[in-house]
């Protein structure tokens, strides 16, 4: 499986106790984003993978549900469970639906229901459930925040505003509820009331950029520049550079104003914080021009679905993606337009495995977006998880001749070829990136870790060495490349005191990581200090059991301190577990079962 790229958003954020619930939540007032390929952690040349910096996806079942129609509502309510734990949302609303037709007025299912049909983005029909739902349960909270989204939509406040009043004031409500009031008095045209409404949010200092920005957004509706200025500045102040909504809403401010100079100098400055984004060439192309930029929020429907989207992307920073998808979908149900919405909603959808949903959310962003080179990025990465990596190839190809200064696609391209174990194919989609890039800078370690990776699979050990070490200088400390160039080195049986200190380095960086440890391990063994390789061995084997080549190496370490029996069955559990494995190395294993190892060339260091 090639690797994703990842969701490296700008955002503003401070860490504060929050919610009802009192756990520490970073609050991040986040947009979407461009950024590094990763996959799963790196252990060693066996592993041609990139490192893992950001949370883990929620684990996602793919198994088939197979279950028979149901002619009581139990059956067809656990058969919607069951489905919609297996993260088919088709399959849960109809099982859902065959429930309730059998108990129409049953809470939990009506509730099922409705959240199924809210995850596939089916909101009318979801509406319908929630007016039903709230008639039994009125402190239905996800469905009494739909309906009061439902009547801004519809351009009814009054309803809007009696559905927030009655909104339970807990979780993420407790932030939304003073919000969409606030944005509902702009609908009814009652800006001072808005104003109160988002005074109010003065409780909870994580809250607080929400409300800055806010209230500038309000008061540049309103024509109250001063406000409106003094407020985008404390939203976009909490983090150097500002976030691509911040500088976006500041920015269009300063054009409006005539103040040019310093909406470039917005610009320019959020480009020096993220030199490879393209996401403001078009703002300074209309600056440079003399040409003016829309209000961000136009009306009351703008700003609940900027509430909504904020709120969704500080959830899915904290990988509360269910919540982020809940939230996500509304921002888009109130503004279908919403580029920046549609760009989130992809992104929690990859999150859930859900590919071809988020393919299609990715597709709703125009040509002409700043959003748009980073949506078809996406959009390969996500064609090649559905294996269909030769019509992502092909789309990242087009992007690298529509852009030839930029070497992002020709990376992604590298990056899927190398998870397809194509290292020669990798190896020159690198190298055109590089020719592009010239001389590589701090931010391009990982680029020239994945290469060198590629280059040691190919079997061109000095060119992977030289990406290595070059890695090392533009960022001394990483212990993916300290860890992969020890690990190599040791399994050469070179550089082997050196070789160590990297991966004891490593160690000390990532002391859970157990395929670091695992190296730290094996570089005992190859030194000859068997007892301390087995220590270090068997932690890793403890953290990863269902690692193979842990396995091999501790059944090698086993025997060399003469625990034979024990070294027999880590063999052969490397043997069960490594099925997929390259035949040498299952031959090799097969080889130690039948005759042990031979006597060690290196003299026993004791550990």
């Amino acid at each position: 499986m090639a690797v994703k790229i990842m969701n490296m958003s700008q955002h503003i954020g401070l860490s504060h106790d929050c919610w009802a619930l009192g756990r520490k939540l970073l609050i991040v007032f986040a947009s979407v984003g461009l950024g590094a390929c990763v996959a799963p952690n790196a252990k060693s040349p066996t592993d041609a993978v990139m490192p893992v910096v950001a949370p883990a996806p929620e684990p996602v079942r793919t198994s088939a549900i197979v279950l028979p129609e149901s002619d009581s509502p139990l059956g067809g309510y656990l058969a919607g469970r069951l489905a919609r734990r297996e993260l088919d949302g088709a399959e849960a609303s109809k099982y859902f639906s065959q429930a309730l037709d059998d108990d129409p007025e049953n809470p939990d299912i009506l509730n099922s229901a409705f959240l199924a049909l809210h995850n596939q983005g089916r909101m009318s029909e979801a509406v319908v459930l929630a007016r039903r739902l709230v008639d039994v349960k009125p402190n239905a909270a996800v469905a009494g925040l739909t309906l009061a989204i439902d009547a801004v939509m519809r351009g009814e406040y009054g309803e809007a505003e009696e559905r927030l009043n009655i909104l339970p004031l807990q979780g993420y409500n407790a932030l939304l509820a003073p919000l969409l009031s606030a944005w509902v008095a702009v609908g009814q045209g009652r800006f001072a009331v808005a104003h109160t409404k988002i005074d109010s949010i003065d409780s909870n200092q994580a809250f607080f950029v929400f409300r800055d920005f806010h209230r500038a957004l309000i008061s540049d509706l309103a024509g109250e520049n001063k406000i409106a200025e003094r407020s985008y500045l404390a939203a976009h102040d909490v983090q150097s550079g500002g976030s691509y909504r911040t500088v976006t809403a500041l920015g269009g401010f300063y054009q409006r104003s005539g103040r040019l100079d310093d909406a470039t100098a917005l610009y320019e400055d959020f480009l020096e914080n993220n030199p490879d984004s393209v996401w403001f060439e078009a703002a300074l192309a209309r600056v440079a021009e003399g040409r003016h930029t829309q209000l961000m929020t136009r009306d009351a429907r703008d700003g609940a679905a900027e509430a909504m989207f904020g709120v969704a992307s500080a959830l899915l920073q904290e990988n509360a993606s269910k919540a982020a998808l809940i939230y996500s979908r509304l921002a888009v149900y109130l503004k279908p337009e919403f580029d920046a919405g549609n760009m989130l909603l992809g992104e929690t959808l990859e999150v859930f495995d859900k590919h071809e949903d988020a393919i299609a959310a990715f597709e709703l962003i125009p040509a002409d977006s700043p959003l748009s080179w980073t949506a078809r990025l996406k959009i390969a990465s996500n064609l090649d998880e559905l294996d269909r990596t030769e019509e992502a190839v092909a789309l990242l190809r087009r992007l690298s001749v529509e852009r030839p200064g930029r070497s992002d696609a020709l990376i992604s391209m590298g990056d899927m070829l190398r998870g397809q174990e194509r290292w020669r194919e990798s190896i020159t989609a690198y190298d055109e990136a590089f020719e592009r890039i010239g001389t590589p800078e701090r931010r391009h370690w990982r680029s020239l870790y994945a290469r060198g990776i590629s280059l040691e699979r190919a079997r061109e050990w000095p060119s992977a060495e030289r990406d290595f070490l070059t890695a090392l200088d533009l960022v001394p400390d990483q212990p993916f490349v300290l860890n992969y160039l020890g690990y190599s080195w040791v399994d050469q049986g070179i550089n082997l005191e050196r070789a160590l200190e990297m991966i004891e380095r490593a160690v000390d960086l990532r002391p859970n990581d157990g395929y670091i440890i695992d190296s730290l391990g094996w570089a005992h063994y190859r030194l000859g200090n068997y007892q301390r390789a087995v220590d270090y061995l068997e932690q890793a084997s403890e953290d990863l059991p269902g690692d193979s080549t842990i396995n091999d190496h501790l059944g090698d370490a086993l025997w060399r301190v003469g625990r034979r029996f024990e070294a027999n069955f880590q063999w052969q559990r490397a043997l069960t577990l490594g099925a997929d494995e390259d035949a040498e190395i299952i031959e090799a294993i097969k080889q130690k079962l039948e005759h042990g190892l031979l006597p060690s060339p290196v003299a026993d260091g004791g550990g």
